[in-house]
């Protein structure tokens, strides 16, 4: 692939001077209107060949762009926060919100091209890295994120005279490391994988450009040209009503049809003795489980949804009834705030998950998408349509990284949830539960039903499979939910 880019361009001082000029101040102006509009959020990538101009570029960026917009991470060793963590999880929480610019130095790419050029990944790992990130950048660039990436190149032969010239002289010698070395020793086995990560990641949707480094100036402009021609060609887009990547999408089958929840008998006998036995046991059995010594290294997940009134609050406080309350952390999910809804639907998800020894439990998730903003029309149908296999991959992340997910959707019938509406209604103490938009939602069951369906059977996989709890009777959902949870830790453990 490299063999075949031209290298070697250069430009003159007066050439430079003009262009230079020029795009500081197209630039400036584009900047401006984003920050404005806040219509998408751009991310840069830099990365390619060491001493081919990367560091320079990122420090002439905080130079030609207005800096108190960019944000500048130079990606290095995970800190132990992060190593508690999924890998892209540190990248998830850098991300710019609309309006504002995100610069990753060495980002997701940089571990995956060093750990297969120096061997320590196989090629099957390598290529599934590849192929995670090919979708997470589609998915970026489909939420309306202008992702540039940028590939900086400079032969094996320029690379050693840069080393040399750096390492004669005292006062730059200390650039040079013994890492840069190793570097030009193996460059045929870097620049063999890196052009096989382009190739797997170059898409029509999120392409890679090529710079050449070989001369300062020619790269300067070339970089600040390019930063140029993408900013006002994603405006463009954005006018058009395009700010998003349109993406593969299945045709969803809208035809009412049994699903797994209908089959359920929601009924379920247990009375309340029986329940209060069950219930001691089930709560010291689960904080066994989380003090257990092994489950230092790992972590929960657990996931609550349902329709109105099914008992998730119920089953929630049964649960953390059980748990050192400085181990866990209950998220309720309502609207999204103004900085959720600046940044890429699965970020506000992203940064609740929860370090080694520790429980996070959401009160409804990211299946929002999948249910009332499909529902209620709140995203465009093929927005909800691609987060099923977007669901599917940040859930495979986190069971990856040692994380336990486990996810209930805790069903009732329309009579009795009907019955439970009337309730809250009367009891002063539960009024506040009831709200215009519950009776509102009742109206949507059957719509609601097949969405449930939809996300059952999309994203029910092995690694992380839905529980449906049959909830018409609290004792026996309650009871379900703490024993489902307690085997499952068990069988991670």
């Amino acid at each position: 692939m490299f063999e075949n880019v031209e290298l070697g361009h250069r430009l003159d001082k007066e050439t430079y001077r003009q262009r230079s000029e020029a795009v500081r101040l197209q630039l400036l102006d584009l900047e401006y209107r984003l920050v404005q509009e806040r219509a998408f959020a751009t991310l840069i990538l830099i990365n390619g060949v060491d001493k081919a101009g990367k560091g320079e570029t990122m420090n002439l960026l905080n130079s030609w762009l207005d800096p108190r917009h960019l944000d500048s991470h130079a990606i290095d060793r995970p800190s132990s926060e992060e190593e508690e963590r999924p890998y892209m999880w540190r990248f998830w929480r850098r991300l710019p919100p609309r309006g504002r610019i995100g610069v990753f130095f060495d980002n997701w790419y940089a571990d995956i091209i060093e750990d297969r050029a120096t061997g320590r990944s196989k090629r099957s790992a390598f290529e599934a890295a590849l192929e995670r990130v090919r979708r997470f950048e589609e998915m970026l660039a489909a939420e309306g994120v202008l992702l540039l990436k940028l590939w900086f190149h400079i032969s094996a032969k320029e690379l050693k005279r840069r080393l040399e010239k750096l390492s004669k002289d005292e006062r730059t010698s200390w650039r040079v490391r013994e890492s840069d070395w190793r570097y030009l020793e193996h460059y045929d086995e870097y620049a063999q994988t890196a052009a096989a990560a382009i190739r797997h990641t170059s898409t029509g949707v999120v392409p890679w450009v090529l710079v050449d480094g070989a001369d300062d100036r020619y790269r300067a402009v070339f970089v600040g040209e390019t930063l140029a021609g993408a900013w006002q060609r994603k405006f463009e887009a954005v006018e058009r009503g395009e700010g998003g990547a349109p993406p593969l999408v299945l045709v969803p089958d809208l035809e009412e049809r049994p699903n797994a929840v209908s089959a359920l008998t929601l009924q379920q006998p247990m009375g309340k003795r029986a329940y209060e036995r069950r219930l001691e046991e089930l709560q010291g059995r689960l904080d066994a489980l989380v003090r257990d010594a092994r489950f230092a290294k790992r972590s929960l997940v657990v996931v609550f949804e349902g329709m109105d009134a099914a008992g998730k609050g119920g089953a929630i406080r049964r649960v953390t009834a059980a748990l050192d309350v400085r181990r866990y952390q209950v998220v309720p999910i309502a609207a999204p705030t103004d900085e959720e809804l600046a940044q890429p639907y699965l970020w506000r998800f992203w940064r609740r998950m929860p370090g080694h020894g520790r429980v996070v439990i959401f009160d409804r998730s990211w299946y929002g998408r999948v249910l009332v903003e499909r529902v209620e029309g709140l995203c465009a149908p093929a927005d909800w349509m691609r987060a099923y296999a977007e669901i599917n991959d940040f859930e495979e992340q986190l069971i990856e990284n040692g994380t336990v997910v486990v996810k209930f959707w805790l069903a009732i019938d329309p009579e009795e949830q009907l019955r439970r509406f009337r309730e809250r209604e009367k009891d002063p103490l539960k009024r506040y539960k009831i709200t215009p938009e519950d009776w509102r939602n009742r109206e949507k069951w059957p719509q609601y039903e097949l969405a449930v369906g939809d996300m059952i059977e999309r994203t029910s996989t092995e690694i992380a499979p839905w529980t449906l709890v049959e909830a018409n009777n609290k004792y026996y959902a309650r009871v379900k939910v703490l024993h489902t949870l307690c085997e499952r830790l068990e069988a991670s453990l």
